[in-house]
């Protein structure tokens, strides 16, 4: 990518904070490129679809999924963090995971965020940090939902849990180390099934205590090593223990890890455990602001006061084709804006 293409996809995405679709005029200004390269620019960027264009209800541009790919690995390549993207290891509906590796050849996990590439009617219901918004941008929600997972898996790992070991963050991107072990939900033979089986609960009992609630604790986010340790894994969903809900998810989490070796190794238990019964020792729900989360830029989230709008016809789109589908709002906010002032200088 040419220098003036790279002005012109960051001048797009510092557009995006008030532009549905950012006009080319807007484009123009912000790249402080003349009118000709920011035309050629654009030609080159939409045909490798890093960009949308549309002419209605005048000529704009927004950034894709894959635009906003580039932008974030251009900026962990900056920062020295990796050196290299190999294949593709792991696909949901929430995001895409990626080996890479640094520069000393180390393994590590890129998790591209991509919050709208499938129907998402219960967002709202799943995730509290974006309460109170009347539209979401889908790279703002993947942004916030990178965001928390990361402050998260850092205040966890600091407090001794078993987490991938959190690296760096940029955008819809979270950098974190390789976890050696296989995913729960793939394993067929424990030897000490009743070990692990404690384990897992104890983790959600040990959340809980300092008072956090996973909310998706379950075969499909817990890895097993060789050694039969557990290490959990995806937290941007998880809330504080003060949540209104916080008994429903607790349950849910223990319910799983119950159900799981019930169904797969034929035995359980009759101790009820129940969050009430918890004494919370800890405050990273107040340290990581479970409820509400924000970070690095509080303006992102003091903005997102108004519901969710769920939208079908958005939900549908967003199943045909997720590079169509970033629906931008005026008080959206994309990306560090110093980091972004600094791309372009």
């Amino acid at each position: 990518m040419s220098k003036e293409e790279f002005r012109v996809l960051t001048a797009i995405e510092m557009g995006m904070r008030n532009h549905e679709l950012v006009p080319l005029e807007l484009i123009i200004q912000i790249s402080k490129l003349n009118q000709s390269l920011v035309v050629r620019s654009m030609k080159d960027l939409h045909k490798h679809k890093l960009v949308w264009h549309s002419t209605m209800p005048y000529n704009g541009y927004r950034l894709t999924y894959l635009g906003y790919d580039y932008l974030a690995l251009r900026t962990l390549t900056q920062r020295g963090v990796i050196t290299g993207v190999a294949q593709k290891i792991g696909v949901g509906k929430e995001a895409d995971i990626y080996l890479a590796t640094n520069e000393k050849g180390d393994d590590l996990v890129l998790k591209f965020h991509r919050l709208g590439r499938t129907s998402f009617r219960a967002v709202k219901k799943k995730r509290d940090y974006t309460k109170g918004r009347v539209t979401t941008n889908w790279l703002y929600l993947s942004r916030l939902s990178a965001q928390k997972e990361f402050a998260f898996m850092k205040a966890l790992y600091a407090k001794g849990f078993p987490t991938p070991v959190p690296v760096d963050c940029n955008r819809h991107c979270v950098l974190m180390s390789r976890v050696k072990g296989t995913l729960l939900a793939n394993v067929r033979e424990i030897e000490e099934p009743i070990a692990v089986f404690h384990q897992g609960l104890d983790l959600a009992v040990k959340l809980a205590e300092c008072g956090l609630i996973h909310c998706d604790l379950n075969e499909f986010n817990l890895i097993l090593s060789d050694d039969d340790k557990l290490t959990m894994i995806d937290f941007p969903q998880m809330v504080s223990v003060h949540c209104s809900e916080a008994e429903e998810f607790f349950d849910r989490d223990v319910g799983c890890i119950k159900t799981f070796f019930w169904k797969r190794f034929g035995f359980g238990t009759e101790e009820v455990i129940t969050l009430k019964d918890i004494e919370q020792t800890e405050n990273l729900d107040e340290e990581v602001k479970a409820s509400g989360f924000d970070f690095k830029n509080e303006k992102l989230l003091e903005k997102a006061r108004k519901e969710f709008v769920e939208d079908d016809s958005v939900d549908e789109e967003m199943k045909d084709s997720i590079d169509e589908d970033v629906n931008g709002n005026e008080e959206n906010s994309y990306s560090d804006e110093h980091e972004q002032n600094e791309e372009l200088e």
